[in-house]
């Protein structure tokens, strides 16, 4: 299942920014955290690929095994 989201620009006097927001959904499922850094890598002219550094997903997985079972 996708998730439709659209690319917004700001124009400014001498430069512009892209801006491509995660669904909420999306956020969540993933555990980002507020103030993560991730990197976008080109894969072709149709993907971009998100990739977390290593040390956030060891952290990730830390804290996902500690989470108690229900």
């Amino acid at each position: 299942m996708g998730y439709s989201t659209k690319i917004q620009l700001i124009n400014r006097a001498k430069s512009e920014q892209w801006y491509i927001n995660f669904p909420s959904a999306v956020a969540q499922a993933m555990e980002f955290e507020k103030g993560e850094v991730v990197e976008w890598l080109i894969d072709d002219h149709q993907r971009l690929v998100l990739q977390r550094s290593d040390k956030a997903v060891a952290a990730l997985k830390k804290k996902l095994q500690k989470k108690p079972k229900a």
